[in-house]
Formats: C-alpha cells, structure tokens, sequence
C-alpha cells in the first residue's frame, strides 16, 4: 500500500468540556489512520457544519463571552457552559471529541479488500463522525461514490440531510399517513423535502418564521407556506391542513408552543369536517416528530386537540437501522442519481480548520440560520500550521 499523505500525522477539530464548565475548542495533531482491510482512507475537502454538529462543537456554550487564547497557528477557543446544561455531559468531562457528523473527499489509501481497493482515486462521500479531520478512514459501507464530475463540495451534505428527507417521506407512508408538515422549512433539508415531495407529488405544509423564507420556497414551487409570524398564521394553517389532510409532522424547532399549535390546527381541520360530534375529539391519530433542537425550551402542550395524538422524537439513524439495509441502500442510490437536482446543497462559505476557530466566523456560523450553513475545508491553507 502505498501512502498518499506528507505526513503520517494531520490536524483534527476537538471540542472538550471540563467539569467546571468550560469548553475548549482546539486543533489536534492525530496519527494518520491506516485503513483495515476494508476501509479507505479519505482526504478530508468538505463537511457541512449541520445543527447536530454545533450541538457537539459548542455544547450548549454561552458564545457571546467566547474567547481565543493560544497563539495565532495554534488557537484555542474558551467559553462556559450554563450550569444547567451541564448536567447531562457528565459522561464528556474531560473527553476531548472529535467532530462532524459527515463530509467527503478522495480516498488516498485503500485497505486490502476488492471494494476497498475499487474505491481508491474517487471522490466519495462518507458517514461516520470526526469528518473535521484532515484525514478519516472508515469503512466502504459508510462511503457513497459520487456521480462522475460531482466535487467534494457538491457531494459534502450526502447524508444527514437527504436521508432525513427521504426518512421522513418513508415515515410518513410506513405509518399511514397522507401528507407532511414541516418547520423551519426553508432550510437546506427543507428544500431538498420540497423537491422531493413536489416530484412524487406529496403535499407538504411548509411553516417558517418569515416572508424571505416563504418566497425562498414559493421560488422553488412549494404550494402551501404558513408564515408563524403572521397574525394570521393559525388560520393559514388550519386552511393548509384541511386542503392537504396533513396528519404527520417533522419539527425542527422543539421548544415553545409550536408543536402544540400544529396538533391544535390539525384537530381544528380534522373536526370541521367530522359528520359526529365526540367528546374525545377526533379518531384520526396525529403525530408530531421533534428532529431538531432550534428551540431548547421545553415544549408546551395546550391540551385542545383531543385524544389521538402524539410528541416524540425522530432521528434519522435509528430510523435507518429500522429500515434496513437494502433499504437504505436504496435510498443512498437515489441520493447520488439527484446529488445535483433534487438534493443540492448551498453555503455561505467555506472554512479551514484554522478559520472554523475565528471568534467573528463562530458567531456567524453558530447561529444555525437559514442561508449561514458553512463548509469546512479540513485541507484548505493547510500549509499555514
């Protein structure tokens, strides 16, 4: 095997949490992987910064008094975290992790199996974590060959948010229903749902929190768009659940009252049409799937849509491990025939390592806003440490 790398040590993005609460964000100097027989070992030239990421990078950290000591090659970033959102990370004290959840790049080094070997030269996306490495060996079956001319870039986002998308559309039929709402809808996965469901011709009720997001989706064909911060926003979405029959919604928001307004609307619409009356309102089961964390509130529930309903979680690896593997295999297939059309991603920019740890790009791009998802370029400048 011969090796492609200068060296046989690379730089990888760390977060730590001390027991008193401090954070620490870093660059290590890590031991090149040498891929087992099958695995390959990917340069490292583009990984999303996706919400899930900053929830690991930054812990829950009060940013706004960050600060950078070290020096100007080899920074670290401190800041604290609240005393309240401590209590769950016991188990990461003192347990410096490496971060991004995915990414893609060139397999340099392939291990001795035939699909490790076919792999060696390509571009490929992959799934794993500790994707904000320069380089990161893992195993063929989290790889996905990109399409022949696609870059890292284009290939970077292969995983967490199609296969989300295309999760929540497998949902949807698995558990009997006939259409989606969803929040925070004008996303990079919001998107890619709406392409989706307007391809298979899915109705999708689209909740944002503005009107330059509700004109991003009506740009790209999206029928029903309820602005939450409209004084007419209950109404509007009552009118899109009755017209689409809505019972099943993915919520990436969490915290305060949402959740609970979309149940509201979904009963509202449900016993305009009913024929009886019942105490228990409606029989029709409505669901709402809590995906994210953009609101870390607590939920709140008030109890006006009757009996049949439902507040849960959704994260789309358990939900993989229930589909399958042919299953997932045929989701991943689709992913890389659409990588440009139905599941293009944009950014803001893109980052090196040494960038990602700049106080002013950390306030840009923890604010996990729609149109400020960045890119790391683990190999970028990289001959400036």
């Amino acid at each position: 095997m011969t090796t492609h790398t200068d060296s046989r040590t690379a730089l990888q993005l760390r977060s730590l949490v001390k027991a008193d609460g401090e954070l620490e964000l870093s660059l290590t100097r890590i031991p090149v992987p040498v891929p087992a027989a099958n695995e390959v070992l990917i340069r490292m030239e583009a990984a999303p910064i996706n919400p899930s990421d900053l929830g690991l990078l930054f812990a829950g950290a009060d940013l706004t008094a960050a600060n950078r000591r070290g020096s100007p090659d080899d920074p670290v970033i401190a800041a604290r975290v609240p005393d309240g959102a401590l209590k769950g990370m016991a188990a990461r004290f003192g347990v410096s992790m490496p971060v991004g959840n995915e990414g893609a790049g060139t397999v340099v080094e392939a291990g001795s199996s035939a699909a490790a070997q076919a792999l060696l030269g390509k571009t490929v996306a992959a799934l794993g974590g500790a994707m904000y490495s320069q380089y990161r060996s893992v195993p063929v079956e989290q790889c996905l060959v990109l399409p022949p001319g696609a870059t890292a870039a284009e290939g970077a986002s292969s995983f967490v948010n199609p296969l989300t998308a295309l999760g929540m559309v497998e949902t949807m039929r698995l558990e009997g229903h006939k259409a989606l709402v969803h929040t925070a809808a004008a996303s990079n996965l919001g998107q890619m749902l709406n392409r989706i469901c307007i391809k298979e011709r899915i109705a999708l009720v689209n909740i944002v929190r503005n009107d330059a997001h509700v004109d991003i989706l009506r740009g790209i064909g999206a029928a029903h768009v309820c602005n939450s911060s409209s004084p007419t926003f209950v109404k509007d979405l009552i009118e899109a659940l009755t017209v689409t029959g809505a019972t099943l919604a993915f919520d990436a928001i969490g915290g305060g009252k949402l959740a609970g307004q979309i149940l509201m609307c979904m009963e509202a619409s449900l016993i305009a049409k009913a024929t009886q009356y019942s105490r228990y309102g409606s029989s029709t089961h409505k669901q709402v799937y809590v995906y994210g964390g953009l609101g870390m509130g607590p939920i709140e529930l008030n109890r006006n849509f009757g009996m049949a309903w439902g507040v849960g979680g959704w994260l789309v690896t358990p939900f993989l491990q229930k589909l399958g593997p042919a299953g997932t295999q045929r989701l991943k297939e689709r992913v890389a025939a659409e990588l440009k059309t139905t599941f293009a991603s944009h950014y803001a920019g893109e980052l090196s390592l040494l960038e990602a740890l700049d106080l002013k790009a950390i306030a840009d791009y923890s604010k996990s806003a729609t149109g400020h998802k960045y890119l790391i370029n683990p190999n970028k400048d990289v001959g400036r440490r």
